[in-house]
């Protein structure tokens, strides 16, 4: 076998363990399901056999599922075969309680999903005692839950309460937490991990499961009659209820607790495959996976990166610019190990930079999240100087300077006079094109755009942009650097607002047009929030300012003329900063108010100088959210400012907050069917203006039947 391994001792006790020769953990997979039959049905034949200690060869006990088996599911699967799957291993894990020898899992390190299911069949755990070996069922972070009696298991241990708080957060536990809990029975030092299971077995343990006995009943089965539960649920039916109604697995798990508890274990057993073999096939947790996990992997991996080039490493950098973006850049790079020249106009403004991390670096220690040590090792990482003769030997300038074409050409030419010829010059310009920036630069095939996003230390993602000049060179150093940043990278090619800033501003400016169009302001938020957005657009557009957008649109119509057709929310934006004065939240107040010591609201006046309709359609105003981000990353892709659809999904869900519900602009449109999506769009023309109409490349797609995706499980290998 090549995924497990049998020993049987003369003692009677049999070691089971799990390692997986194809990966560097233990997964769940069709072939390790065979194995694991196998070797249970020779385990329980064998009447030499007292009892079974299950382990790993692997630093962690079991990672779960394979993400790709899974995310297949969804092309590959019926409705009726994801069942199947789900009660194959469902009964594998019943063979094992219901096989008359007792089972202990010596969990050396970490086991998650389907790993901690299999744990949980075992009949006794025993933790390494280790703050890395963490335990839990994530499964709603994918889309899913736990298909293998996960939930009723958990459900019977642990209680509903501790079971739908795990299993609703998805959150993994330590040890400490993890005994307390009752989902594990012992936490051992590991040096006697392998004692403990073997003492357990010697002590003569009974090998049949509460559940399996006879009388079995539990608190949950008497189901609202009891007051706790009928509370518990409630509470937890509303949480899922304000998380949006685009989270089918919490729903699911939900269910899943509430009906188990009720029935036989079997029978349970039955209905959670039931909901699981739903989610399995449903799109969205294809395009959590799909997204979340595959492509993201890819990305950091390297699928982008040039073949050819020799890797690189940045030993030291410059930052210039030592505001919000320039320093947040200095600290996550300090923190990568880099040394770091933090440049500004004036030590004191480069002061202020390092002070700026300092805050952060305080705030890590005073949680316990880092020790104080090693925030000191970090900050003794970080230069500031307004001198930029201090540039001399970095490997990278990051320029972080005010979004002025101006302002860049000079910082470019007085950096480049004293870096080495070879240094990469990468500017964090959001808006700016690096082709036009790259004019400054005498060595335009070292130049690149590195569009971090804030605050730089929280935010992933990182916006490659190439320049028309940019070598390949160029672009796979500058990913070497984003990884030792360890951030996700996606890498688009060159032009105005390149794709995360152009797309985003499309769902500002919509929320700004509803507003003109009557939309009352309220609706207009929550709308957006029942699309899944994390921040409604008026709010969005308090935090930027309203200056930012006028400025591009100010600039484009400069350099286009009549060619560009400004966003239709552009006049609310314009009345609202020149007219009444309210720019931003900064500025003292826009869309909504901002009193001392009080929570934000909106702002009342917007009802008389933009009187509301009360005809409108919440779900309409949600599609229309979604249906322009959609229609702009398109055009992304027919430009060629994308080249591939992973790029756009991952730079809409981890650049500006597209809903993960949908694995991004592009998978949204692959789930409504891009057939049905271009027919809605010609609607939402007629209706709002050709800033829906899908332009001839899209109908051409449509009239294909050409998903962006060629199946569900297409993601970048890496």
């Amino acid at each position: 076998m090549r995924h497990v391994v049998l020993t049987k001792g003369a003692d009677g006790i049999a070691i089971l363990t799990l390692n997986n020769e194809d990966e560097s953990v233990n997964l769940v997979t069709q072939p390790w399901l065979a194995e694991m039959e196998a070797a249970i049905a020779d385990l329980t034949r064998d009447s030499s056999v007292t009892g079974v200690i299950l382990t790993s060869a692997k630093k962690g006990f079991m990672a779960g599922a394979d993400l790709k088996l899974l995310v297949d599911g969804f092309d590959t699967m019926s409705r009726q075969q994801a069942y199947a799957f789900s009660q194959r291993a469902t009964t594998m894990h019943r063979a094992i309680e219901k096989g008359a020898k007792p089972w202990v899992a010596a969990l050396n390190g970490l086991a998650l999903g389907g790993g901690f299911e299999l744990a949980l069949a075992c009949h006794y755990r025993i933790l390494v005692d280790d703050p890395k070996a963490v335990v839990g069922l994530p499964e709603v972070n994918v889309g899913l839950l736990p298909g293998s009696g996960g939930t009723q298991r958990l459900l019977r241990l642990a209680g509903a309460k501790t079971a739908a708080d795990l299993l609703l957060s998805g959150r993994a536990v330590r040890p400490e937490e993890a005994l307390k809990l009752r989902i594990v029975d012992e936490v051992v030092p590991a040096a006697e991990l392998a004692d403990a299971a073997r003492s357990w077995l010697q002590s003569g343990p009974d090998p049949v499961r509460a559940w399996d006995r006879k009388g079995y009943t539990m608190v949950e089965a008497r189901g609202l009659l009891v007051p706790e539960t009928a509370v518990l649920f409630s509470a937890a039916t509303a949480g899922v209820a304000k998380g949006g109604r685009n989270s089918p697995a919490a729903i699911s798990i939900l269910s899943c607790l509430f009906e188990g508890g009720q029935l036989p274990f079997d029978r349970a057993l039955s209905v959670e495959s039931k909901y699981f073999a739903r989610l399995l096939t449903d799109p969205v947790a294809r395009n959590i996976i799909r997204t979340s996990f595959l492509s993201k992997q890819a990305a950091e991996r390297g699928f982008r990166r040039p073949a050819g080039v020799a890797p690189s490493k940045v030993a030291k950098v410059g930052v210039l610019g030592a505001g919000m973006m320039g320093a947040g850049i200095a600290l996550v790079s300090a923190q990568a190990g880099i040394e770091v020249v933090l440049l500004d106009r004036t030590p004191e403004l480069a002061a202020k930079g390092r002070d700026y991390a300092a805050r952060v670096l305080g705030k890590e220690v005073e949680k316990g999240r880092r020790s104080a040590a090693d925030a000191d090792a970090i900050l003794s990482r970080l230069h500031p100087t307004a001198d930029f003769a201090d540039l001399a030997g970095v490997d990278l300038v990051v320029e972080a300077v005010f979004e002025d074409t101006g302002v860049k050409t000079d910082t470019t030419a007085r950096a480049e006079a004293v870096i080495p010829p070879g240094t990469l010059f990468a500017s964090n310009t959001s808006t700016l094109p690096i082709t036009q920036l790259a004019e400054a630069s005498k060595r335009p095939h070292r130049f690149i755009g590195l569009h971090f996003f804030s605050p730089v230390e929280r935010m992933g993602l990182v916006e490659v942009i190439i320049g028309r000049k940019t070598s390949p060179e160029t672009l796979a150093q500058a990913l070497d650097y984003v990884a030792q940043l360890r951030k996700t990278p996606i890498v688009v090619n060159d032009s105005r607002g390149f794709y995360t800033s152009r797309v985003f501003q499309t769902f500002i400016h919509e929320g700004a047009s509803m507003l003109a169009e009557g939309v009352p302001p309220a609706v207009i938020e929550n709308a957006a929030r029942a699309a899944g957005m994390p921040v409604g657009p008026l709010a969005l557009l308090d935090e930027v300012t309203l200056d930012l957008p006028l400025k591009i649109v100010d600039q484009t119509i400069s350099e286009e003329g009549d060619r560009y057709t400004p966003p239709p929310g552009v006049p609310v934006l314009r009345r609202m900063r020149d007219e009444l004065g309210r720019s931003s939240r900064k500025a003292g107040g826009g869309f909504y108010e901002y009193p001392a010591g009080g929570r934000k609201h909106l702002w009342p006046g917007l009802a008389q100088h933009f009187p509301s309709n009360p005809e409108f359609d919440a779900e309409k105003l949600a599609r229309r959210f979604l249906y322009i981000q959609a229609m702009e990353t398109a055009r992304c892709l027919e430009e060629g400012v994308l080249t591939t659809p992973q790029d756009g999904d991952l730079g809409a869900v981890y650049g500006w907050g597209f809903p993960l519900w949908t694995g991004g602009t592009l998978s949204y449109i692959d789930t409504i069917g891009i057939v049905d999506f271009v027919a809605e769009a010609d609607r939402l023309a007629q209706t709002h203006g050709p800033r829906y109409a899908p332009s001839p490349w899209l109908r051409e797609r449509a009239t294909r039947g050409e998903s962006f995706y060629a199946k569900a499980g297409a993601a970048c290998a890496a």
